[in-house]
């Protein structure tokens, strides 16, 4: 059974909680990011910090 349990803060899609798992991930600010935008935001950062890393 899915359950919704708020919108994505970054791209306001619906997330669930299905048979007890939250489909993405709840932050410090008790705010929730849906699975993809974590993905998207995780390559951003990891992108950053190579550009970093080969400045250096």
């Amino acid at each position: 059974m899915d359950e919704l349990v708020g919108s994505c803060v970054r791209c306001a899609r619906d997330v669930y909680c299905t048979a007890g798992f939250l489909n993405g991930i709840l932050l410090d600010n008790k705010k929730i990011l849906c699975f993809n935008c974590k993905d998207i935001l995780n390559a951003m950062t990891a992108e950053e910090r190579l550009e970093e890393e080969n400045q250096n």
